[in-house]
This record gives C-alpha cells, structure tokens and sequence, in this order.
C-alpha cells in the first residue's frame, strides 16, 4: 500500500449498489470503507445528547461544529468514533434515524461533515461512497467512479430487499419514489448529485456487486502502476 493516502470515491444515485461495491473495493483493496451515512447518524447521536431538537436550524449549525467524528477499524469491525467514543451501539436506533434524516439537510451540519471526512482522507487511505464525494469531498481522489443503474434496476433490486425481509412492497411506487429521489438529490443546493467531470462512468444494470468491484480494482491497479512509473 502507498505511503501516501490513496482515495477511492465512488458516486450515484439511490440504489445503484454503492455500498456493497464500496466494502468490496476496500476489503481488497486493503482500504478504510467510509461509511458517511454513519457519520451522519453519529452527528445525530451527539446533537441528541446535547438536548437539540431537530427543528432548530440555528443551534444544529452552531452545536454540530464541536463534534469530533471519526471511523476505524478495530479487529476487523468498522467502528465510529464520537468524541473517542465507540457509538457503533446507538447509530441505529429509531431516535437517531429520525434525527439523522431532520439535521442532513443543514448547511453548516454537512460542511463540518465534510472537513471530517476529508481528514480521514488526508490522514489514511479510503474507499468513500455518497453522492458528492469525488464533487466535493474527495476532489483529489486517485480514483472516481459514478455508479449508476436504471431506474427499473434499481427498483427491482429494493422491491426483492423487501420481499425478502417480509415487508410489503410494490414495484410502481418503488420506481416513483427512487425517480423522485433522483431529482431531490441532483437538484439541491448544497453538494447536489453529479458526475465529477474526471469520474468513470459504470452503469451496473447487468452487472453483479462483484463484477463491479472488479472493474473498479482494475481501473485503481492501472492508476497505482502509473504513480509508480512517475516514481
């Protein structure tokens, strides 16, 4: 592994198998997969302790600044750090979700955010997946991929999640909601989804997670030899 941090940033929208690739890429890889929804819900999880409530835009802005979030991995477990503090426990409650999808749309909140994920890239090699990573957070990365899939693809895949885990589902508005969530997400005004101009476009419509991880070990193998040529 370089001596100097390597980042993989990989992009797209709902669906389109980003985290599942991203935890591929960085098993083999040898990398620190970034999961920024964590990051996200950590925040949530300090913003509750300090009393804040989901509506007051002002104290998120001023209050989200004073947290100190981190990820590593502990014998082979992604563990998130608040504070210094393994929180891994409290991330997935209903209370934090609630407050993790009310405070993610705060300016301030997502830019603070953002300086903490880019120093875990300054400070160690990282596979990073979201929506803005190779835009805003990782605009140096070695390696940028934009991960797409259609519309019926990706709704396909959510409405079989479903089914398998009992709940029930329906194929139309699945695909509705997913086309809704697709113009929210590259319509908004901060860090709105879009394709880097130097990102690879890999569209998994008929590609299995492991073929797309493939793809991507190739493309960062041939970036990796080239670095290595330039001594």
């Amino acid at each position: 592994m370089s001596k100097i941090p390597v980042s993989i940033a990989i992009d797209g929208p709902a669906g389109a198998g980003k985290s599942t690739v991203a935890k591929l890429t960085a098993r083999k890889t040898g990398y620190i997969y970034v999961d920024t929804g964590a990051m996200y819900r950590a925040m949530a999880l300090f913003l509750i302790r300090r009393g804040i409530g989901a509506e007051d835009a002002e104290a998120i802005s001023r209050v989200s600044q004073e947290a100190d979030i981190s990820i590593e991995y502990r014998d082979g477990e992604q563990v998130v750090l608040l504070d210094g503090e393994n929180v891994n426990a409290f991330l997935r409650t209903e209370e934090v979700g609630k407050m993790a999808s009310a405070s993610s749309v705060n300016a301030d909140l997502r830019r603070k955010l953002v300086e903490l994920q880019q120093e875990l890239g300054a400070r160690t090699s990282v596979v990073m997946d979201g929506r803005d990573i190779g835009t805003v957070v990782l605009p140096h990365a070695a390696v940028k991929i934009f991960l797409t899939a259609s519309v019926e693809e990706r709704a396909m895949r959510r409405f079989k999640e479903l089914q398998a885990k009992g709940e029930p589902a329906d194929l139309d508005t699945i695909a509705k909601d997913i086309e809704e969530r697709d113009y929210r997400d590259s319509h908004r005004a901060v860090s709105p989804l879009k394709q880097a101009e130097d990102a690879i476009l890999i569209d998994s419509s008929k590609m299995t997670a492991e073929e797309v991880a493939e793809q991507i070990l190739a493309i960062w193998q041939q970036v990796m030899d080239q670095e290595k040529e330039k001594g």
